[in-house]
């Protein structure tokens, strides 16, 4: 299974925001950063913003910040807010339809049990598991460059 870039950014983001202690960060200043597509990162930050995982400010003084301390937000709640879905294989796919095995076969049920064991897993871990604090240091370290 592989994440989208969408995820993966989003990740970042949320990586970026937990280790400042500033109050607002600028889409601009996480792009530059990471050295992503400021234009990709908006539509990213914008769907970190509609699952209430960051909070955002229009206008001069705007940015953005997490919407909940770094304990509360769940690497497993985010994968399955910001991936589009989990058909690792076409045949998970319901809306294709388009295997002929379909009602013999068995391997949908255990792709879809492992793929709920993954984000099982994940949702066991936060954003503050992630941040330990030798990379809070070294993102702080990093944008100040």
């Amino acid at each position: 299974m592989q994440l989208t870039r969408h995820t993966d950014y989003a990740l970042r983001v949320l990586m970026y925001l937990g280790a400042q202690n500033k109050n607002m960060i600028s889409v601009s200043e996480v792009a530059s950063f990471y050295s992503i597509s400021r234009n990709h990162l908006v539509k990213v930050v914008q769907g970190l913003s509609e699952h209430g995982f960051v909070t955002t400010v229009r206008g001069k003084n705007g940015g953005m910040k997490l919407a909940s301390d770094v304990d509360n937000i769940s690497i497993g709640n985010v994968i399955r807010h910001m991936e589009n879905h989990f058909d690792i294989v076409e045949c998970l796919d319901q809306i294709a339809e388009s295997c002929v095995l379909d009602k013999s076969c068995k391997l949908k049920d255990f792709l879809n049990h492992a793929v709920n064991n993954f984000l099982k897993e994940l949702d066991g871990i936060s954003l503050a598991d992630v941040l330990k604090p030798g990379i809070r240091k070294e993102l702080v370290h990093l944008s100040k460059k």
